[in-house]
């Protein structure tokens, strides 16, 4: 009995201490990671898809908030759309940072900035001018002021204008919908929707310093640290959750575009998709020209399929297409069958003109470079010139080939010739058949007065005829 009790005592005693020992030590929380995704240039579908696929692999490497840093100039109201779509999805909050110092948030920027739950932006930058433009290339008519019972905040940008005659349906319809718009983020963020109003009806700006004065963000921050410990601690509304952000001492990892980003990024840049067709089109015209030659035909046919897919992503003018259809055609019609340079002409002015109209100078970011329109319109008045110069002085150059060609050719006597009588004479490296009115020894120089058939009639010539 003594030694049962002992024994217990024993166990006891060694389960005491063993306790403590046996628990698993605290783990420390690994660091919160803030994904940081970069929008630097025109919105358009390559930095819709960039966005897209970043957000995504973000989320799944589990960030807790997304920064997006922003500098364009605008873009496309579809990809502008398609992007504030993905943001307001999200399950994480997006934080936007328009940065560095000098950045814009113009045009589709601000819509962008409105969309984020933590708007932001580095000192020496600026945001507004969001008049939207209409698909034929115009700017909508602004839309009369606000009524009296919501004005707009001082320093909010341009004074209201007012309805001119002749404003169209349509171009309202189109300043409607990006005032409704803008209005709608504006009330989700709780940020100043009087100047985000003002930003679409008059092209309104705002400084950063200016932009947190009017609660139109919610403040100035000098680097992305600052702007994770500023917004550390803000309550954010992320779909139908309330949260509070913990971002202090977060790192941050950039999410860089892929491979087919990158392609997309270069193919529906507008001077890089207006030279893939032109090199599609002339690299088929080559083919078309010296049929079996392989690399013009392949080269063009790709060029023209990627081109024509970047075109299909872009604002294009169809008439300035059309125009320039119609000058490229002129143009080969003139190098195969040249005139006096009247198709060459009408092609020329046609291609400029179209390539002037291709594109959408209205939507920011998106218009053909005018030096390379211009520098490709010199080599073509170049070549024309050329080819219209060749064909006058083809016109002026004396026969070399036929009938006419023979006459005043020169050669010399394979055998001698009685008058009347026929012989053989060499001329242009070749046996001619010759009759001559006067006798004339073998070895004579003649010269050629006539043909008929096969038949030359000759004089005798001064000078002896190289053969």
């Amino acid at each position: 009995m003594m030694r049962g009790c002992w024994l217990i005592v024993l166990m006891l005693a060694w389960l005491v201490p063993s306790a403590p020992s046996r628990a698993e030590p605290p783990v420390a929380a690994p660091s919160a990671m803030v994904a940081r995704i970069t929008l630097d240039g025109p919105i358009g579908p390559a930095a819709a898809e960039y966005f897209d696929d970043a957000a995504q692999r973000a989320v799944a490497d589990g960030a807790v908030a997304i920064v997006l840093q922003l500098d364009t100039p605008g873009g496309l109201s579809e990809s502008m759309r398609q992007i504030i779509g993905r943001m307001l999805a999200m399950p994480v909050p997006v934080l936007v940072y328009v940065a560095p110092g000098g950045a814009r948030a113009a045009s589709a920027g601000t819509y962008i900035l409105y969309a984020g739950q933590v708007a932001a932006m580095a000192p020496a930058t600026h945001l507004g001018a969001a008049t939207p433009v209409s698909l034929g290339g115009a700017t909508p008519m602004p839309l009369p002021a606000p009524k009296a019972s919501e004005p707009a905040r001082a320093g909010s940008g341009a004074p209201p204008a007012q309805d001119e005659p002749g404003d169209s349906a349509e171009s309202h319809k189109v300043l409607n919908d990006a005032i409704a718009y803008i209005r709608s983020l504006a009330q989700l963020r709780d940020r100043n929707a009087a100047w985000a109003e003002q930003a679409v009806r008059g092209a309104a700006t705002l400084t950063a310093s200016e932009a947190a004065q009017q609660h139109v963000i919610d403040f100035v921050a000098g680097d992305v640290a600052d702007l994770l410990a500023k917004a550390d601690g803000r309550a954010v509304r992320v779909g139908e959750r309330q949260l509070t952000l913990q971002l202090a001492g977060a790192s941050v990892r950039d999410y860089v575009p892929g491979a087919r980003t990158r392609f997309l990024g270069i193919i529906t840049n507008p001077t890089i998709a207006y030279l893939l067709l032109l090199g599609g089109i002339f690299g088929l015209a080559l083919e078309a020209m010296h049929p079996g030659a392989m690399l013009p035909g392949i080269v063009g046919a790709i060029s023209l399929l990627v081109g024509l897919y970047a075109l299909q992503l872009l604002p294009v003018n169809y008439a300035g297409l059309a125009l320039m259809a119609l000058g490229i055609g002129l143009l080969v019609a003139e190098a195969v069958n040249p005139t006096v340079g009247a198709f060459g002409a009408g092609g020329l002015v046609a291609f400029v003109i179209g390539s002037v109209m291709l594109m959408k100078t209205g939507v920011p970011g998106y218009a053909v470079n005018l030096g390379v329109i211009g520098g490709i319109a010199v080599g073509f008045a170049a070549l024309l010139g050329t080819v219209v110069w060749l064909v006058f002085r083809a016109r002026r150059a004396p026969p070399f080939g036929g009938e006419a060609a023979m006459v005043e050719e020169t050669g010399r006597l394979l055998e001698s010739v009685a008058a009347g009588g026929e012989s053989w004479a060499m001329l242009h490296g070749e046996r001619w058949r010759v009759r001559c009115a006067v006798d004339l020894p073998a070895g004579a120089a003649v010269r050629v007065v006539s043909r008929q058939g096969l038949l030359l009639w000759v004089e005798p010539a001064p000078a002896v005829a190289t053969v």
